[in-house]
């Protein structure tokens, strides 16, 4: 613990600025071994874009759907010092040209596009349809992988709204990988464990948080020289490049427009996500938020997706990783190493796409690297 000289004008060890995931562990890891913890946050909640409220009776997820998932023990414990997690197993739904398709890809999918009820058959279906070439580019990737009858149906169109780009646009790396199951297992997450807390993440946030000073509606940007003045460290977890001022220029990211109506029936869809993956349609899906914790009410609560450019106050979600993105952001990268009083973590100073346990891992890890506390 660190022990500060009463006379010393500084309250905190950390100034932790953004209170979704990175911030909310790292303040609680730090709080558990004596540290003094400030968080703030510009959104008027805490949890970030993890946040969930009661409509209708229903936890509602303002920022799309959080599944949680992780096979890492030690993440798992740490969550279910918080919150109880219910069984909820993710199963989407897809619809395309009309018609109803099981996700992930498995021998459901194979079977609804193509009748096949063998592992072979589906093998040989997909196999005959593969692009054989080096992939240069993301559609090319997808055919490599699934072949054409499942990017052309599932992928293609998805993709196009998604990022706003024709997929021969896009680099390869994009989709590294699109895992095909040959087994009827719709449970999208292979994850040892997996859930929704009971009563939403926002209850989770509480607990995480209790006896942890928190500030909200506070932009640190605003007024930087006085916020850090109170904090031995700062533990940042917003955009990189707006950190700096975006003296090297912005990283680009995709945004999402929600919209949300409450349907006056008890079940809207069946299931608590459905992509629409053609162009029939100008968002990519529609969430029904009670089927998350199984929730009974006679109405429900409903949210359309829009994928759209990341501008003005537009909320970040996706960060655009080709390579000139990943150049610019590999010199802000060195920007940071040089400013010794500032941690860097999560999604936005990573500038990386990280599923919710990857980035409490990544915290987790941060934070012993920080205080040099023994692994878990």
């Amino acid at each position: 613990m660190t022990t500060l000289d009463p006379g010393n004008a500084i309250p905190y060890d950390y100034l932790i600025v953004g209170c979704g995931l990175f911030g909310a562990t790292f303040a609680r890891l730090a709080t558990d071994v004596g540290k003094r913890c400030l968080v703030i946050d510009r959104r008027p909640h805490i949890g970030g874009n993890c946040f969930t409220e009661k409509q209708e009776g229903i936890n509602v997820h303002r920022y799309g759907a959080h599944i949680f998932h992780t096979s890492n023990k030690a993440v798992w414990a740490f969550v279910n010092r918080f919150a109880e997690f219910n069984n909820y197993i993710n199963s989407p739904k897809a619809i395309s040209n009309g018609k109803l398709y099981s996700l992930p890809f498995n021998m459901n999918t194979f079977y609804e596009l193509w009748q096949t009820r063998t592992p072979a058959e589906a093998r040989q279906k997909i196999e005959a349809q593969r692009f054989l070439g080096e992939p240069t580019n993301l559609e090319e990737q997808a055919l490599s992988l699934v072949g054409k009858d499942i990017y052309q149906t599932l992928i293609r169109d998805y993709t196009r709204k998604q990022w706003d780009k024709d997929p021969r646009e896009l680099p390869a790396f994009i989709i590294k990988r699109l895992p095909l199951r040959f087994t009827y297992d719709n449970n999208y997450f292979s994850d040892r464990y997996q859930g929704i807390p009971i009563g939403g993440y926002t209850a989770l946030f509480e607990a995480m948080l209790e006896g942890i000073e928190v500030r909200l509606n506070v932009d640190f940007l605003e007024d930087r020289p006085r916020w850090t003045s109170l904090a031995q460290k700062v533990v940042y977890t917003g955009c990189i490049d707006q950190y700096f001022n975006y003296e090297l220029g912005r990283l680009e990211y995709r945004s999402l427009d929600f919209e949300n109506s409450i349907e006056e029936l008890e079940n809207f869809q069946g299931n608590a996500v459905i992509n629409y993956c053609d162009t029939s349609q100008p968002f990519t899906r529609i969430i029904e938020h009670k089927h998350f914790e199984a929730s009974t009410s006679p109405v429900t609560v409903i949210t359309r997706e829009y994928p759209k450019a990341c501008s003005g106050e537009a909320i970040p979600y996706y960060p655009v990783n080709d390579p000139a993105n990943q150049s610019l952001y590999r010199r802000y990268q060195e920007l940071a190493h040089s400013a010794d009083s500032v941690i860097f973590g999560g999604r936005l100073s990573e500038y990386k796409y990280m599923d919710m346990h990857v980035v409490i891992e990544s915290a987790m890890n941060r934070f012993r690297s920080e205080t040099r506390q023994p692994s878990a």
